[in-house]
């Protein structure tokens, strides 16, 4: 039995190396490090997760959650018809909103496409009265405006036959089949060629549902039971457009291929979530954290969780100050119209990053990491520290770096400070505290 524990647990390491290797030998092209600089200092994005499960009104993972039957689910398509949809009207409230980029659902966990593919025909063209391509009009309206597009990309699929073998999640839904895996990679390839070719410069590709196959001995996660051919699939991405940035949601370190890291509803290496990524796995790519307005990523109808700005500013605080983007979550509404209260959060957002969006767009992390009281970010000399807690004084410790000047932002009064070996000491005057984030700016010599 022992000699059986060690081959298998040989095989698994194996298993999991193999089966997680990314694209062999990459080099990024001076396009694709020119796009990641890009990405590293645009700070803010839009998430954009809609689907038919929007109709449902209980989140992307519906499917799953309510073991609904694939027989059932294709009905779905057949009463799908947005008409309040709107393009430039998506995209002007992100531009608004000081987004500087959209990632869209493209493909969600439910297999349905939203865009006009010809890999099969459970597409919105194909199978819905609305009979258009979303993305088409979306990445028309991105051009236009200058806003960048990424394409969200499901790699599990509870509707495809060929996602065999099965993965974690979607084992109780009635009617799906038992295909074969070669198929379903040459299947995703053929639509990441599609969403490659067909829409213009597209920014990036966000995989999800890597973690779907990883075995479970009821304790832990260990190694893959599939290859997902991210030596094929990465190399086709950049072979295609050379710029386009790769992440996954993996929640582990960065694959060899990968052009930026992602945390989902959380700072990069905190993992409060329990299925997130630990610090040790925070690699050196471009950083980006994706969290919700509300509680959920799809249209949820009784999400009563929404967060107030001040949550909202914070976390975009907070997100800079790891040297991190934030792509802060939509879900529309079945009608294609983004709801009301998400609408006004991006208000709230558009006025303060117009205000203050100089201390977060173009910054790296700052010297201090952010905690509940503060955060900071960087620009060349000058450090801005956001007093979040509404504290009147400010103490850096070991500070050591030589200051030229210390001011409020952005009114630039001046502000009382004294530095020793011990760090530095700031004091705001009163009446200067902002109740969401006073900002301080630092000027070093």
């Amino acid at each position: 039995m022992k000699t059986n524990r060690t081959l298998l647990l040989c095989l698994l390491l194996f298993t999991s190396l193999s089966f997680g290797q990314g694209q062999k030998d990459y080099k990024p092209t001076e396009e694709n490090l020119d796009a990641r600089k890009w990405f590293q200092e645009a700070k803010f994005g839009m998430f954009i997760h809609w689907g038919v499960y929007s109709i449902l009104g209980d989140g992307e993972w519906v499917m799953n959650n309510q073991n609904i039957p694939i027989q059932a689910y294709e009905k779905l398509p057949t009463f799908f018809n947005p008409t309040g949809y709107d393009a430039e009207a998506w995209v002007k409230m992100a531009k608004d909103a000081g987004m500087k980029y959209i990632t869209i659902t493209s493909r969600h966990h439910d297999g349905f496409s939203m865009f006009d593919t010809k890999a099969n025909n459970y597409d919105i063209v194909d199978s819905t009265p609305y009979g258009k391509d979303v993305l088409k009009q979306l990445a028309d309206a991105c051009h236009k405006e200058g806003i960048k597009l990424f394409f969200y990309y499901s790699l599990l699929d509870w509707h495809n036959d060929d996602y065999y073998p099965r993965g974690r999640t979607g084992n109780d839904i009635a009617g799906r089949g038992a295909g074969e895996w070669d198929k379903y990679i040459a299947f995703m390839k053929a639509q990441l060629t599609e969403l490659l070719t067909n829409y213009g410069e597209i920014a990036g590709i966000w995989f999800d549902g890597h973690w779907d196959q990883k075995l479970w001995d009821g304790k832990r996660f260990g190694a893959l039971q599939v290859d997902w051919h991210y030596d094929e699939i990465y190399t086709l991405i950049h072979e295609l457009q050379p710029q386009c940035l790769i992440g996954n949601n993996h929640h582990l370190a960065p694959i060899e291929g990968e052009d930026f890291q992602m945390f989902e509803k959380d700072l990069p290496g905190k993992n409060t979530t329990g299925f997130g990524t630990s610090a040790s796995d925070v690699g050196q790519l471009p950083m980006e954290v994706c969290e919700t307005i509300n509680g959920s990523w799809g249209f949820n109808l009784q999400d009563r969780q929404h967060k107030s700005k001040e949550e909202l500013i914070h976390y975009i605080v907070k997100a800079a100050g790891y040297g991190s983007n934030l792509l802060l979550n939509v879900g529309p509404m079945p009608n294609g119209k983004i709801q009301e209260e998400h609408q006004q959060s991006l208000k709230e957002m558009g006025l303060w990053m117009r205000k203050n969006g100089s201390t977060i767009y173009g910054t790296m992390a700052g010297p201090f990491l952010p905690n509940d009281k503060f955060a900071t970010t960087r620009k060349g000399n000058t450090i801005f520290l956001h007093i979040l807690d509404g504290s009147q004084k400010v103490f850096l410790e070991d500070f050591g770096k030589k200051i030229k000047d210390v001011k409020l932002f952005p009114d630039q009064s001046k502000l009382t400070f004294q530095q020793n070996k011990f760090g530095l000491f700031i004091e705001v005057p009163k009446d200067k505290i902002d109740s969401v984030d006073t900002i301080v700016e630092i000027t070093l010599k």
